[in-house]
C-alpha cells in the first residue's frame, strides 16, 4: 500500500469518525471537531501530493472551518 492509499484511508476513516460522533450529539463535541479535522489534514496532505485541486480546495475550505471550530471548543 502507498502512502497516497494510506493518506486516504486515514482521512476516510477520520472523516467517518466524525460523522459517528455527530450522530452521538453533545456528548462527542468536541472531539467530532477534531476528527474533521484530522480527516481534512490527511486529505489535504494527499491532495497536496497528487496535485488535484479540487480536492485541495475542499480541503483548505474545510481546515478554515475546522479552526473556527476548534479555537471556539477549546478556546
Amino acid at each position: 500500500m502507498t502512502v497516497n492509499d494510506r493518506l486516504q484511508w486515514v482521512g476516510a476513516a477520520a472523516i467517518i469518525a466524525g460523522h459517528v460522533l455527530n450522530a452521538m450529539g453533545p456528548v462527542a463535541y468536541p472531539w467530532n471537531i477534531v476528527a474533521f479535522f484530522c480527516g481534512t489534514v490527511a486529505f489535504l496532505v494527499w491532495a497536496l501530493r497528487v496535485a488535484n485541486r479540487p480536492q485541495l480546495l475542499v480541503n483548505v475550505v474545510a481546515m478554515v472551518i475546522s479552526i473556527v471550530g476548534l479555537v471556539r471548543a477549546f478556546g
